[in-house]
């Protein structure tokens, strides 16, 4: 009888813990951005794709994406000149899939990858200027053809991504 009461308060325990991580999750967000004062201006250049196989709509989208968040989540104003303080620049140089489950024999699951190299030149502070590989994995049901798979995690590409890069850069996390 001891036994069951603990599996019960543990299961109890277990379901008010998971209610409290659900309720408070999207009260908590990453907004330690971190813009020195002397920062005014942003450039965001074209990510350009460059990946074996190309997805002739990411390059355009992750590049929007990215200037909307900038827009949004800083106070930098987006200029076109060379003389931007922060310059960022991007190529997606991965974009291919692998097969990541098996059952009865056949593919269940693939998983779409995506590499995408961020250069980002602080023109203020050149000891700040660094280059960095991004990668994200996309898992996907292997019923789904690649077009299809596309069309269905491309909010997910775009957010995963575009949040990713711009952690990188303007968090210090």
């Amino acid at each position: 009888m001891t036994n069951f009461r603990n599996k019960l308060f543990a299961l109890k325990l277990s379901m008010v813990l998971a209610f409290t991580i659900t309720l408070f999750s999207g009260c908590y967000s990453f907004r330690d951005v971190s813009i020195p004062a002397e920062v005014k201006t942003v450039r965001i250049n074209f990510i350009e794709n460059k990946a074996r196989y190309v997805n002739p709509l990411l390059s355009p989208q992750l590049t929007d994406k990215l200037r909307q968040k900038v827009i949004s989540q800083t106070k930098l104003t987006q200029i076109q000149g060379e003389d931007a303080h922060y310059d960022i620049s991007g190529t997606i140089t991965d974009y291919s899939v692998t097969t990541t489950g098996i059952a009865d024999r056949q593919v269940a699951s693939n998983r779409l990858n995506i590499t995408v190299q961020i250069v980002f030149k602080n023109r203020l502070d050149d000891s700040k200027n660094f280059e960095a590989s991004i990668t994200r994995n996309f898992d996907y049901n292997a019923s789904l053809s690649l077009p299809q798979a596309e069309t269905q995690l491309n909010e997910t590409i775009l957010r995963n991504l575009s949040d990713e890069i711009f952690n990188r850069i303007f968090s210090n996390w």
